[in-house]
Formats: C-alpha cells, sequence, structure tokens
C-alpha cells in the first residue's frame, strides 16, 4: 500500500492457531487420555475390592457382636437384615448392629451372599464382585 509515496506494509495484528496446530494439540490430548484412561480404571477396581473387603469385614464384625448378644448367628432366612432390626422370637437382641442404609450391597450393587451354617464356617458372607461369579467358584471377598 502506498501512503505518502512510501510503499508499506499493513501487519494484521490478529493472529491465531493453524488447523495444524489445534490437530497437534488435540492428538497429544487424545494420547494422554489413551495412556491414562486404563490407569484411572485399574485404581477405580481395586477401591472397590478393598471396599468391598472393609464392608465384609465390619459386617463380620456386627455379625459377631450379635452372637455375642443373641448366642447364635442370624439364620440363612433371617439373613443380614437381622443386624438391623430384630428377629422375631429372639431374646437379648441389642442392636442395630449396623446402621447401613442402602442395604446390604457391595459396591457394585449386588447384594452380599450370606449363609449361616456356612461351608467354610460358622457362616459365610462374600461378595461375587465386579463380573459376578459361577456357582462353585471361589470368591475374592469373602469372610473365610
Amino acid at each position: 500500500m502506498r501512503i505518502n509515496g512510501k510503499y508499506t506494509t499493513i501487519r494484521n495484528s490478529e493472529s491465531g492457531y493453524t488447523l495444524m496446530e489445534l490437530l497437534v494439540v488435540l492428538a497429544i490430548l487424545g494420547l494422554l487420555t489413551a495412556i491414562a484412561t486404563p490407569f484411572a480404571l485399574h485404581y477405580l477396581e481395586t477401591a472397590k475390592v478393598k471396599a468391598a473387603k472393609t464392608e465384609v469385614a465390619n459386617i463380620s464384625a456386627c455379625l459377631d457382636l450379635f452372637k455375642y448378644d443373641v448366642g447364635r448367628y442370624p439364620t440363612t432366612e433371617e439373613g443380614l437384615e437381622a443386624l438391623r432390626k430384630a428377629p422375631p422370637n429372639v431374646e437379648n437382641w441389642n442392636g442395630p448392629y449396623l446402621k447401613k442404609l442402602n442395604g446390604f450391597n457391595d459396591p457394585w450393587g449386588r447384594a452380599y451372599i450370606y449363609r449361616s451354617p456356612g461351608e467354610h464356617g460358622e457362616f459365610d458372607l462374600y461378595s461375587n464382585g465386579a463380573k459376578g461369579l459361577p456357582a462353585g467358584a471361589k470368591p475374592d471377598i469373602a469372610s473365610w
């Protein structure tokens, strides 16, 4: 452009990112996500397993308190609900032994399985875990 007899260039003061720069940034973000996601999912899964093991230990301790007061563990028919509400015709019940609001579900939303008498002790308390277990398989999260 010519101003007062001199040629000058006008510079555009608005500069931005090119499409190539944006694609490189998106590729880097995608790569970081692909690397980090499996680690995060593994961490969440192990946290659920640890939480379930802790809950099984806590419920087992509550079952021991029930036995101390009543003289026996709740039957399979009475179930874990006997820790929250007194079963009919049970003397010396001094509960509730456990104040759990969401029922007796593991971190994956499945009910804990309770049997008394158990195959592995006076009672069996276990979770089928994230994927569930076929019949007869040994659970990873159990009271024995």
